[in-house]
């Protein structure tokens, strides 16, 4: 590893993105800092506290919702959700099963089907080919 990678460094918005959390609930410290890849990979391998508890709870960022509905980031902003949620409201939403949440999810099924298709067509074209 040479030594300009072991002190690269990250804005906080990066290091929040890589870490699967909402920037503006992390703490003031992480906030204003820069993180280095040996203090992600830290986090990453023994989060603190507050990090397990963000992951638990939230408020969570939208690929992190989109993931846990079963949506795209285009399909909660279809149905109206543009704010971070928390793990409560997440659940809230997945009982109350409101009409646009199904449909996105039936759209979300359909482009991995599809996707998948795609995925065999290649594999087979490359297995002819072979």
């Amino acid at each position: 590893m040479s030594s300009q990678q072991s002190t690269q460094t990250m804005k906080p918005a990066t290091a929040a993105k890589k870490l699967g959390v909402y920037l503006p609930a992390t703490p003031a410290s992480f906030q204003e800092g820069v993180i280095s890849r040996a203090e992600l990979n830290e986090l990453q391998a023994n989060p603190p506290e507050w990090l397990r508890e963000l992951r638990r709870n939230g408020p969570h960022p939208r690929p992190v919702v989109a993931a846990k509905l079963g949506v795209s980031i285009a399909g909660l902003a279809r149905g109206g959700v543009t704010e971070p949620l928390t793990s409560e409201q997440i659940e809230a939403l997945k009982e109350e099963r409101p009409e646009w949440l199904e449909k996105e999810r039936a759209t979300q099924a359909e482009v991995r089907k599809e996707t998948e298709r795609i995925k065999n067509l290649k594999k087979e074209k490359e297995q002819k080919g072979a």
